[in-house]
């Protein structure tokens, strides 16, 4: 899928980006954090990056304003930008977002719809999550006794989740459903097909934006929705163009499901095959003790998280991490997935500890891009986890786990399926 990694000091890096490689590639990024911390490679995409691996390397860089995130500080000729970001996204003139700006600009619009993911307002929210865990697990066991858990129900549950703090009217939130799909195949469905489905996005989104524009009343209302809140910032003094709050719903929707998705998939998975860890949080459950909950995701946040490598950041002058020189203009890649594994900051990385302490991983980010929507993604993750464990207290896997394929791009770290077994609930059970 790539060239060979150049030699090191101490023989030829391990191949990266290969099928092997998706499917476990711990390994190779402890041979990257011993030997080559902070490591040149060229991508499947053809473009040359850095690669950050050991933890405390990560967090510094994290936090570095000299790295940029506009893709305009790329050194690359202009048709190498594309390869960089979101396919579609510059197309769809959707490049204005909190993943390619940088402060004040960045500052700006964080601020605006930081109110929407407060912990008071996704409390409030918990209750629709609830809902919607519960509607989808009733649809996919109505069903029979086996499920695809990431086609039933961990790839909805977040799109509706979002859709409906956006304020995507119930009747179009298939379309969205629709495109989303086919925006996270990364490569697995018809040539083109991410770009036109950004593309069918931004066309609606435009129209909801003009929509909502012409109906929002003169003063907010409880529980106004998000795109609702952007027109009003934009009309009330803040100047958020229209562009910026289509671009900001747009990075909402993709950044705020694809992420959630991953964590039921990959946590899922790694309590089914952990299973006296799976045990331990069912007997929690049943004894009413949610901490374990709590610890567990953010333990399954570290130990195979939704996020593999941070996105995009690109050197605006010469700077030092870990030693090693990365010159202005250069593309650097932290990957979180290897930094959360990293023995100099996690006793015993490789092993699944819900209840594990001290556990400041870097699974949503650090610094002034740390994940906006990670407390509405952690509600999701807990509501999902013990929803399922508590309703289908047999369910396991129906394949062999080295059968089972991740998704491919650079960025995500998510299973294409999850088949599984389970006894179907009693009529009424809940």
């Amino acid at each position: 899928m790539c060239d060979q990694p150049p030699p090191t000091p101490h023989g030829p890096a391990p191949d990266l980006f290969t099928w092997e490689f998706a499917a476990d590639p711990y390994p190779a990024y402890a041979w990257l954090r011993e030997h080559a911390p902070v490591h040149r490679t060229k991508l499947p995409s053809g473009v040359e990056a850095w690669l950050v691996t050991r933890y405390a390397d990560a967090r510094q860089t994290l936090a570095d304003n000299r790295l940029s995130k506009n893709p305009a500080h790329h050194d690359e000729p202009a048709h190498a930008k594309g390869k960089t970001g979101i396919p579609g996204e510059r197309q769809a003139d959707l490049m204005t977002h909190l993943l390619n700006i940088d402060p004040p600009d960045h500052t700006r619009l964080r601020r605006l719809v930081s109110k929407a993911f407060t912990p008071r307002r996704v409390a409030e929210f918990a209750p629709r999550v609830q809902e919607l865990t519960d509607d989808l697990i009733d649809r996919f066991t109505r069903g029979g006794d086996t499920a695809d858990l990431i086609h039933d129900f961990a790839f909805p549950l977040p799109i509706y989740a979002i859709c409906d703090l956006l304020g995507v009217p119930r009747e179009d939130q298939d379309d969205f459903r629709d495109w989303a799909g086919m925006m996270i195949r990364h490569g697995g469905g018809p040539r083109g097909g991410v770009a036109r489905s950004v593309k069918k996005m931004r066309g609606y989104l435009a129209e909801l934006i003009h929509r909502k524009r012409q109906a929002l009343p003169a003063e907010p209302v409880p529980g106004e929705d998000l795109i609702s809140g952007l027109i009003r910032a934009s009309d009330h003094g803040e100047h958020l163009t229209e562009n910026e709050a289509a671009a900001m719903a747009f990075i909402l929707l993709f950044a705020g499901f694809e992420t959630t998705v991953n964590l039921i998939g990959n946590g899922t998975y790694a309590l089914l095959t952990h299973p006296e860890q799976r045990e331990r949080l069912q007997r929690a459950l049943a004894e009413g003790d949610r901490g374990l909950l709590e610890t567990g995701v953010e333990e399954l946040l570290r130990f195979d998280g939704p996020v593999e490598l941070a996105t995009w950041r690109f050197a605006t002058e010469p700077v030092a991490i870990g030693g090693q020189r990365i010159e202005t203009g250069d593309p650097v890649l932290v990957v979180l997935a290897a930094a959360d594994r990293d023995p100099e900051r996690f006793a015993d990385p490789d092993t699944l500890d819900l209840g594990r302490r001290d556990n400041q991983h870097l699974g949503y980010g650090h610094g002034i891009h740390y994940c906006l929507g990670a407390p509405l993604a952690r509600l999701e993750g807990q509501t999902a986890l013990a929803t399922l464990l508590t309703r289908l207290p047999d369910l396991r896997l129906a394949a062999d786990p080295a059968e089972l394929r991740r998704r491919g791009g650079l960025i995500m770290r998510g299973l294409r399926t999850l088949p599984v077994e389970f006894s179907p609930p009693r009529s009424g059970q809940t």
